[in-house]
């Protein structure tokens, strides 16, 4: 019996030195973590329950037969993260470079079936470099086995991809459709062609941080939420957006307890508005004053800035933020922060988090190349995503809400629940000497006589008194005590039950 429980110990050894040596020295020297060493930075200590240790690949092409290394290049298992289930499987580049086969496709694919019946996450570390060429069309149907199971726990359980190395080829479409993606700086790419292929078909040079880098996917193309520094600090900001999430759609986020009194009053809210409507703020200074303890997760920072959106909490309870930021093209939608707030309040919505709107919005940008690029298409999807939510809606608007961005950004038509106001709120379909060009256009000559119509348009509506002596706003509130009604409405909308239609699915404008 001792031989064979020494055995058993030394094929784990040999099962958890993966590539070998040689190979883990060399991933250290690029300034990357192991597959494993990854696992215990992201989970609780001691909680990793390790599944298919001993599995190895069954390809016989290529004197692959004589090259067989347990695990086959992915560890797989569950653990917790501060005390909750979660499902990982984290790529070990050292053995055979990361790259995808039949059964390390199936490890994975039986950690995300698992999930699914157990209503837990899934976070997927990705170092891989891609499908394993060796074997042929049968790790292209590995990763087509995983895709599938992507769609189907999509807003089932939460799914994170953190991408900590290469991603190429098909292998980038398992991480395009989880929730959220974070990357990690001069160490992490996604393409699906790589440089060569790009400049041998379109002959253009470019480098493999420039195609598909952390930097250009977390500003440019927004494929990823956040790029970090490193492995660690990814993996601790991954440990910390997962505390915010519900394990499944049916059941509530965690809720923390928090030293921030819900009827705190923030008295500097007051004066955060410039008297000067032109004048830009930062709506993160209203974010943070307001949420628990200033704790403000933000999720596409450097994407598409004149929209905020992110995870915080009030009371304790996880909400979803999607704000205007007048620090940028004055807090206008356009196509880029419309797709950006869209895709987080449907995730929102998927997983019962109450969505939390700041509105300063003077609306859509105009333009040759917004419209040509389908500006009206991709603003009826964050219009769609409001429209279609049933989770609580609270919605706040602290200074301009004109045109149709005042309809799209959760308003009372859009079956907000709670919509308030600040008495710096100005709600009407144009700000106020664009609406009189058009109204008195007879009259544009006489600067004395539009001078006039345009203070009397101001004294008509730049305030919210107008939209809510019709209902459409709730309540006029002082900004101190925004953080004290918010919290109250929560509280009171802890027992909504809103249903819509029945269907197979929505058709949003995609």
């Amino acid at each position: 019996m001792k031989e064979i429980l020494q055995e058993l110990e030394r094929r784990r050894q040999d099962a958890r030195l993966g590539g070998g040596q040689k190979r883990i020295d060399a991933q250290h020297a690029r300034g990357k973590l192991t597959a494993r060493e990854r696992l215990d930075v992201l989970l609780d200590e001691g909680s990793f329950e390790e599944t298919d240790m001993f599995v190895t690949h069954r390809c016989t092409d290529f004197g692959m037969e004589n090259q067989k290394v347990p695990g086959d290049g992915v560890v797989t298992g569950s653990g917790t993260i501060n005390g909750r289930l979660v499902y990982v499987f984290s790529q070990d580049f050292t053995v055979f470079g990361g790259a995808l086969s039949e059964t390390h496709a199936q490890k994975i694919c039986k950690i995300m079936d698992m999930a699914m019946k157990t209503g837990a996450p899934v976070i997927g570390l990705n170092d891989s470099g891609g499908a394993r060429i060796q074997e042929g069309v049968a790790s292209l149907a590995g990763y087509a086995d995983v895709f599938q199971r992507n769609v189907l726990a999509s807003g089932v359980v939460p799914q994170i991809s953190v991408i900590m190395g290469p991603c190429a080829g098909g292998a980038v479409y398992s991480p395009a459709m989880t929730d959220m993606i974070f990357m990690v700086k001069d160490s992490s790419y996604m393409f699906v062609t790589g440089p060569d292929v790009v400049k041998t078909v379109t002959n253009e040079v470019v480098t493999q941080e420039e195609l598909g880098g952390a930097i250009t996917h977390s500003t440019k193309s927004s494929v990823a939420d956040v790029a970090f520094e490193n492995d660690v600090e990814a993996l601790i900001q991954t440990r910390r957006v997962f505390d915010f999430l519900p394990l499944s759609n049916r059941q509530a986020a965690p809720q923390r307890p928090s030293f921030d009194d819900p009827d705190r009053l923030e008295i500097s809210l007051d004066s955060v508005v410039p008297s000067n409507a032109n004048k830009p703020y930062d709506m993160h200074e209203v974010i943070e004053k307001i949420v628990d303890e200033g704790d403000f997760f933000e999720l596409q920072p450097n994407h598409a800035r004149n929209m905020i959106i992110g995870f915080a909490r009030m009371d304790g309870q996880t909400v979803g933020v999607v704000a205007n930021q007048p620090m940028v093209l004055a807090g206008c939608l356009d196509i880029d922060s419309s797709k950006k707030a869209a895709r987080f309040v449907r995730f929102c919505d998927c997983f019962n988090i109450p969505i939390l709107t700041f509105v300063d919005v003077p609306g859509f940008l105009p333009g040759t190349a917004q419209e040509h690029g389908g500006i009206i298409k991709h603003g009826a999807k964050l219009l769609f995503a409001f429209g279609e939510a049933t989770v609580p809606k609270i919605t706040v608007i602290t200074r301009k809400a004109y045109g149709g961005a005042y309809d799209v950004m959760s308003s009372k038509h859009l079956r907000g629940d709670v919509n308030y106001a600040w008495p710096t709120a100005e709600i009407a379909v144009m700000g106020a000497k664009g609406a009189v060009e058009i109204i008195y256009r007879a009259e544009r000559g006489n600067a004395d006589k539009i001078a006039e119509h345009t203070r009397a348009y101001e004294d008509l509506f730049a305030n919210p008194f107008v939209a809510a002596s019709k209902g459409f706003i709730d309540e006029v509130i002082m900004p101190h005590s925004t953080r004290k009604r918010i919290c109250r409405s929560l509280r009171i909308l802890a027992s909504k039950k809103l249903e819509n239609p029945w269907k197979k699915h929505d058709n949003i404008p995609l």
